[in-house]
């Protein structure tokens, strides 16, 4: 295996399909100045293969060689280059290697090393961390097509296959949901939906969580179940993935992690129409009153004059419009009630000119601010505020917009690729440095529901949730961030001095990692829910080739703590979509479901339901599970 990359993901990634599925791989980075987060990068591979109980090599540095100038059994070997070049990918052994992750923060870096790379190799398997989804589907064809040609197959299968991941799009829905309590954990592809949901510890004598399946038991604690230890990296306890019938039973004082429900979770991203602004916000609550004042008015005035000449009510409504806009004659040699109600209706005419001109002046200024950022109104409340609108962050708030949650930004950077999707969906911004005072009051922190920081800086995140702890102590908070050790450390002092308020930490190179990993092995990973700071992987598998699975029960292929049996596939073997190019819209399979469900997927499988040949199911696995699983059929095919 071959990674490329030039920040923390490349690293964990590495570590990641070396320690857990147990395989040779060469870590294209920076030199050795550029590299990020080395220390961090060290307890990382450690922490994997202590997992595991082999034995990982250190990788070291010095005078930008590697220690020990070998090979040793069980190491990572890392080439140093700015870039993937094609003279550093045959360098690297592209040209033997079985799959190629390039995961460097610029897309056009990644698309221009994979393109190099099918020349190289056309049988290579290709994993492309893209942020441009659109970009994306067309390069997965581009690449497919190259190696088709260049194979001479009509079929490039999956071995040869390019999957195009996006890491903002694996850590939104966890960020997001981290964010809200009781939001859910949603996994979207193929057209299904898994959520999952976080339940609290059950009292004595309630009945277990109801369910398709109990997913994890998370770490003992009584007011905060999503983490005992500091960062939600597994405490003394730690969460118990994947549990039997038994352990939930006797599982005391414990949150679990339910999935609840397959279904749409909620509308698209709102139109271009959405954002036209209302006749109500056009004009503001005080406007609006004078006008009715005026209107009331003019009202009375054209029933007095009824009242005084006897006229008919439109007509005399007429005559009082024609005063009230001087263009009538005057009332001369008439009766002195007539005289006095033109006299009224002039006044009124000239207390009118002032508000027809405020509310145009407001009706420009609306449709003005319709194109420009908005400030959070007043009296908002029970928001999310969200700290960052670079990647993660554009992500994580159009999440939170489908989710129908209210939202006020912050952002220093006045170019953030963030503001114009902010800018669309119309959520109020805060342009400032969160650090200097006010900018969190002016987001209404004091009123907010919750704080996600997911800015990439760790002191950052860490300032922001200090400070708006300081002023509202019980506010549930969210970070990102990157480092362990420092993820705890802030974890455990913030219970310490907060225990009646929530807190989270995520990784997006954590929970990202294993998603790419899946993909280099050549499975399909649908996504990837996070158990505190451990990860639930989710993956579309055929059963051909699996003794685990195939000719067993789902009772019997259930395994406690590697992988679970969730779904079967009834469509039929040509018609499945292997191909995530083919991924229908979510509304799109929702209608399809309502309307006589074409998607073929069946959740209430029973346990006496025997996995045939020819099924492809949807699993539930650990990373160790998942490992084990391509590992055996890895190895199967090697000895054929």
């Amino acid at each position: 295996m071959v990674v490329c990359g030039d920040d923390g993901l490349a690293h964990r990634l590495a570590a990641e399909l070396r320690g857990v599925y147990g395989e040779q791989v060469t870590l294209v980075v920076p030199p050795s100045e550029r590299t990020v987060r080395p220390p961090v990068v060290g307890r990382a591979r450690a922490a994997s293969a202590a997992l595991l109980g082999v034995v990982t090599a250190a990788v070291g540095r010095a005078g930008g060689q590697a220690v020990g100038g070998g090979e040793p059994a069980g190491s990572i070997r890392v080439v140093e280059a700015a870039e993937a070049t094609e003279a550093k990918l045959a360098e690297a052994g592209v040209e033997q290697a079985a799959a190629l992750a390039l995961v460097y923060d610029d897309d056009e870096t990644n698309i221009r090393g994979a393109l190099t790379a099918r020349r190289l190799n056309p049988r290579l398997r290709l994993v492309l961390r893209l942020y441009n989804r659109r970009l994306g589907q067309h390069i997965e064809e581009l690449l497919d097509q190259a190696a088709t040609l260049a194979t001479g197959l009509g079929d490039i299968g999956l071995d040869a296959s390019t999957t195009v991941l996006s890491d903002a799009d694996t850590a939104a829905p966890a960020l997001a949901a981290a964010a809200v309590a009781g939001t859910t954990k949603v996994v979207q592809a193929e057209g299904l939906l898994l959520r999952a949901v976080e339940r609290p510890p059950a009292r004595p004598g309630q009945a277990p969580p109801s369910g398709l399946a109990t997913l994890a038991l998370l770490s003992s604690t009584g007011n905060d179940p999503a983490g005992a230890d500091g960062s939600e990296g597994g405490g003394e306890q730690g969460p118990l993935l994947l549990p039997d019938a038994a352990a939930v039973r006797e599982a005391r004082g414990r949150g679990t992690v339910v999935l609840e429900q397959v279904s749409f979770a909620g509308p698209s991203l709102p139109s271009g129409r959405g954002a036209v602004p209302s006749f109500a916000s056009l004009f503001s609550r005080r406007l609006r009153w004078s006008l009715a004042g005026l209107v009331g008015c003019v009202a009375a005035l054209a029933v007095a004059l009824t009242l005084v000449t006897g006229q008919h009510p439109l007509y005399a409504t007429y005559i009082t419009l024609l005063d009230l806009f001087a263009i009538n004659e005057p009332a001369l040699h008439q009766s002195t009630a007539r005289q006095i109600l033109q006299l009224l209706s002039g006044l009124i005419g000239l207390l009118l000119l002032p508000v027809l001109l405020a509310a145009v002046l407001e009706a420009l200024g609306t449709f003005r601010s319709a194109s420009a950022l908005r400030k959070p109104p007043r009296g908002l409340g029970g928001h999310v505020v969200l700290l960052g609108l670079g990647k993660i962050g554009t992500r994580v708030l159009t999440r939170l917009r489908e989710l129908h949650i209210p939202v006020v930004c912050v952002e220093a950077d006045p170019e953030a690729r963030g503001l114009a999707t902010a800018r669309r969906l119309r959520v109020p911004v805060v342009l400032g440095d969160v650090t200097q005072e006010g900018v969190l009051e002016a987001a209404k922190i004091h009123r907010a529901h919750a704080l996600l920081a997911v800015t990439s800086a760790d002191t950052t995140n860490l300032e922001a949730a200090l400070y708006a702890r300081s002023v509202r102590p019980d506010l549930r908070v969210v970070l990102r961030l990157y480092d362990d050790d420092f993820a705890t450390a802030v974890y455990r002092t913030l219970r310490a001095a907060h225990p009646h308020a929530s807190t989270r930490s995520r990784s997006v190179s954590h929970l990202a990692a294993p998603a790419f990993a899946g993909a280099m092995m050549g499975r399909q990973i649908l996504g990837a829910i996070p158990v505190e700071r451990r990860v639930l992987l989710f993956a579309a598998v055929d059963v051909a080739g699996h003794p685990q699975l195939e000719d067993k029960t789902v009772g019997q292929a259930f395994r406690a703590g590697a992988w679970r049996v969730l779904a079967l596939d009834r469509t039929a073997r040509d018609e499945r979509r292997d191909d995530r190019r083919e991924e229908p819209a979510a509304e799109e399979a929702y209608e399809d479901g309502r309307a006589g469900g074409a998607s073929g997927w069946v959740w209430d499988l029973p346990d006496t339901y025997v996995l045939q040949k020819d099924d492809r199911v949807v699993l539930a696995a650990t990373r160790r599970g998942l490992a084990e699983l391509l590992g055996r059929r890895s190895r199967e095919r090697a000895g054929t």
